[in-house]
């Protein structure tokens, strides 16, 4: 399977057989970076912002999922937990959606804007994954000492940072060292693309991986 970062919390997930999910496509002009001409089978939105929930921006998509559930669709399976933007169960800025999908046999969860520490009850819906999309941006969601806990307690294979500080935004975010700074440097990947591809033999249980995708143009 491939997981290509499209910017911010959006990234585009693509099955071996062609079917394709696009998480979180935002708003290019409040955001202040273009977002990229793509189309897909399906859409997640995490919640109803503006940096998460322009779905018009996304070509031909078939499937809007935005609430809680589970779902399959074409041997993709996606599940939806309900959680919450801040830490005050979503009296700040109201609930958000945590997504876990399966395809190829490498499950994928993608927090959204997590804004709430790791309860006992969401680690366990969430369960064993192979590869965490996580903010680390703090301001609207968790920051790097947040996100940090998240991966000790989740222990995913491989860990892909998003929601972090980018030339040309609009809103000031922590940047991504404060994140990457927390772990040792041998355990970090730098990618040459903004697209990588993954296998279910990729993964060995030994160590956590953080895998920085190239900033897209």
């Amino acid at each position: 399977m491939k997981i290509e970062w499209l910017g911010h919390s959006s990234f585009k997930l693509t099955e071996s057989t062609g079917i394709s999910l696009i998480t979180d496509p935002f708003d290019a002009v409040k955001v202040g970076v273009p977002y990229p001409e793509v189309s897909s089978d399906i859409v997640t939105v995490s919640h109803d912002h503006f940096d998460h929930n322009c779905v018009n921006a996304v070509k031909e998509y078939k499937l809007l999922i935005n609430t809680p559930g589970e779902h399959s669709v074409d041997g993709v399976d996606i599940y939806g937990f309900r959680s919450y933007h801040d830490e005050k169960k979503g009296a700040l800025r109201g609930k958000n959606t945590v997504f876990r999908f399966r395809m190829d046999g490498v499950e994928i969860c993608h927090l959204g804007d997590i804004g709430e520490e790791l309860s006992p009850l969401l680690a366990e819906l969430i369960g064993s994954i192979n590869i965490l999309l996580i903010p680390v941006g703090g301001v609207y969601t968790i920051n790097a000492a947040q996100a940090k806990e998240y991966v000790d307690l989740l222990m995913p294979d491989v860990v892909i940072p998003m929601h972090y500080m980018c030339e040309g935004y609009v809103t000031e975010f922590d940047e991504l060292d404060e994140f990457l700074d927390l772990f040792p440097r041998r355990d970090i990947e730098y990618a040459d693309t903004t697209e990588l591809e993954f296998d279910r033999a990729d993964f060995d249980g030994e160590k956590t991986r953080v895998i920085v995708p190239k900033k897209v143009n």
